[in-house]
Order: structure tokens, then C-alpha cells, then sequence
């Protein structure tokens, strides 16, 4: 019998060939000074195409957007140009990929933002977090608070995002709004101070969520848009007093555009999977959409929320960076390929791209 998770499931207008999903992994390995994707990073992409769907690692919508030394952006022709590598990668292997878009916010130093310039957030409060600018790891630097008149900008930003996404041949785009990032920085009481019609309720604290939703979805089949959210997670020092309200109200904006996904990390990012049941599935009733569910899962935990209902699909995260067969590995419940935590961020095809196939590993012994 074929488990759930290994059957196809509809995205929108999309069939795609399982329900395992590749979960969004930053790795720093963009083209330094361009931020633009190259062939290698097509290949690493097109080895993991037998997932169900790729979603990519965050890309900044600017140069504002940026946080980490090496990440790819999506604002630029080059950048375009170097993922339309990748997507005529993924594709010609039969895959399936979708465009995680994002702006760090305050979780940045000024060494990696235009002209040394301080970050954004939506308050002036700094976060106890750090981030990597290239040479090594380093304290955030105190953002400085968005303009109200400056919300236009941010937005004019993701639309174009959002264009460049389609352009660049992607079959779908994902929104971060999770791990302490900008749009989470709005969403939790934590790190969103404002007085304006951004801050204060949850109505305020959600509006540009909801607009960055309106915007995206003005450019890509609201079917073909996901968001990514942490309802549980403090990553990068963000937190609020009332998680399930907060996010009733965000997986509610989600629904009403009828979006086709949510991505959900349940739990600490990359931690503990120490988010309350009874939260995730009040939260859930709230969507109507797809549900995939993000954060370390195993095979067997995996099969099962597929088959109750729990989940329509799960995202792996660590074992595709060293498995890039990974569908095939589970479903023959075959041994996995450790990770290389030190190749994880920034360096070549060592750690990327040469992991072993399951038949290189079965041929070899």
C-alpha cells in the first residue's frame, strides 16, 4: 500500500507528484556582490526536484531586504537571469518550485545593508539576535523604524518581487512570515511598538500582512501563493502575549484572499516541536487551504499526520540538505545521509551538491 504522503495532492491549477515537500534552507552561497543565483545553485535545486514542491531559500525583495552575506535576491535582472537557471533546472527534471520572498527587517547589520545604513523594523528595538556578515557571526544592529508614508515603498517592493518571481519561471511564490523576520516583527507585540494604524491591536498589527497578501496576490493566482508562519516560534527574539488570537486573525486574512498554502513551523524553528496541539488545531480551523506542516519530522511521524488529516503535506528542512532523493529515501524507509553542520552556510559544492544518491550508496557497497 502507498502511504498518503506519497500520493499526489492539487495546488491550485498544479498536480504535484507527493506530498513532500523541501522546506525553505538558507545556505549562502549566492554570487558575492550580486546576490545573483549561479549554476550551482541550479543544480543543487534540480537534484532535490522529486520533492512534491521546492520551496527556496529566503530571497530579499531589495537590497534593504537583505540580512545575510550571500543570500539571493529576487530585485535585480541578474538575479532574475541566475533563477531562471534554477527554475529551467528544476523543470527539465520534472519539479516543481516555489519562491519563498522575504525582508529581514532588523535582523541585519549595517555592514550588509545600501551605504551603511541602519536596518528597518517596525519599532527602533534592537534584536538580541545575530547574524552572519560573511566573515563570521555578529550582533544585530538597532534598526530604525519605518516611516508610515514609507509603506508603499515596502510594498511597490514585494510586487516586484512578485513579478520578477514569475519571470524568472517559478510555479509558485511563498511569503516568510515567520522567525522574527519583517512582516513577524509586525505581527508580534514584542517588536511592533507603533502608535499608527501598523501597531496596537491585532487588527493594526496585521494590516501589512494583509496588504503585502493583496499585493502579492495582484501579480500570482492567489492558488499558487503561500505564507509561512511561526505561530509558537521566538526565533530572532520576537514573541507575543496571545499567540492564537494573533494568529486566528493572520491564518483568517490568508484564507479570505484564498490562498493555496500554508507553511507552518510547529514549534521552535529548527527545535523543539513544542507548540500545544490544542493551539495548532484551533489555528488550523482557520484555513481552508493546503497545510503543510514544517519542523522535525521523521518518517513515521510524518506518514501518520498525513494520514489522519493532520497535515496535507509535510516539510523537511535539514535531511534535503544532505538527502537530495529524499522522497525516494522514505518511501523505501531507507537509511539517510547525515548533514555536514559546517558546510551549511557559505563555501562550494562541498556539502551542496555531493551528497550521495541512495543507488550511488547502494552501488558503492
Amino acid at each position: 500500500m502507498t502511504e498518503k504522503i506519497f500520493e499526489p495532492i492539487s495546488l491550485g491549477d498544479l498536480t504535484l507528484p507527493n506530498r513532500v515537500f523541501m522546506s525553505p534552507l538558507t545556505r549562502n552561497r549566492s554570487t558575492e556582490g550580486t546576490d545573483a543565483p549561479h549554476a550551482l545553485n541550479a543544480e543543487y535545486y534540480a537534484q532535490r526536484a522529486g520533492a512534491g514542491l521546492i520551496i527556496t531559500e529566503a530571497t530579499q525583495i531589495s537590497p534593504e531586504g537583505k540580512g545575510y552575506a550571500w543570500t539571493p535576491g529576487i530585485y535585480s535582472e541578474e538575479q532574475v537571469k541566475g533563477w531562471k537557471l534554477v527554475t529551467d533546472a528544476v523543470h527539465a527534471k520534472g519539479g516543481h518550485i516555489a519562491l519563498q520572498i522575504w525582508h529581514v527587517g532588523r535582523i541585519s547589520h549595517t555592514s550588509l545593508q545600501p551605504d551603511g545604513q541602519s536596518p528597518v523594523a517596525p519599532s527602533a528595538v534592537a534584536a538580541k539576535s545575530r547574524t552572519f556578515d560573511g566573515q563570521g557571526f555578529v550582533e544585530t544592529s538597532t534598526p530604525r523604524a519605518l516611516e508610515t508614508e514609507e509603506i508603499p515603498r515596502l510594498l511597490e517592493d514585494y510586487r516586484k518581487a512578485a513579478e520578477n518571481a514569475k519571470r524568472a519561471g517559478f510555479d509558485a511564490v511563498e511569503i516568510h512570515a515567520a522567525n522574527g523576520y519583517l512582516l513577524d516583527q509586525f505581527l508580534r507585540d514584542s517588536s511592533n511598538q507603533r502608535t499608527d494604524q501598523y501597531g496596537g491591536s491585532i487588527e493594526n498589527r496585521t494590516r501589512l500582512l494583509k496588504e503585502v497578501i493583496e499585493t502579492v496576490t495582484s501579480v500570482w493566482n492567489p492558488k499558487r501563493v503561500g505564507v509561512r508562519f511561526g505561530p509558537y516560534s521566538t526565533a530572532n527574539d520576537v514573541s507575543d502575549s496571545d499567540p492564537v488570537a494573533l494568529f486566528s486573525r493572520a491564518y483568517t486574512i490568508a484564507n479570505e484572499a484564498g490562498l493555496g498554502f500554508l507553511d507552518i513551523i510547529e514549534g521552535q524553528t529548527g527545535g523543539d516541536r513544542d507548540a500545544p496541539e490544542e493551539g495548532l488545531d484551533e489555528l488550523r480551523r482557520h484555513f481552508d487551504g493546503l497545510y503543510v506542516a514544517n519542523n522535525g519530522f521523521g518518517r513515521s511521524l510524518a506518514i501518520e499526520r498525513v494520514n489522519s488529516g493532520k497535515a496535507d503535506a509535510i516539510a523537511f528542512g535539514r535531511p534535503y540538505i544532505a538527502n537530495p532523493d529524499l522522497v525516494e529515501r522514505l518511501e523505501k524507509d531507507a537509511p539517510l545521509n547525515t548533514p555536514d553542520s559546517d558546510t551549511f552556510y557559505g563555501g562550494g559544492a562541498e556539502g551542496y551538491t555531493d551528497y550521495p544518491f541512495l543507488d550511488e550508496v547502494e552501488t558503492a557497497s
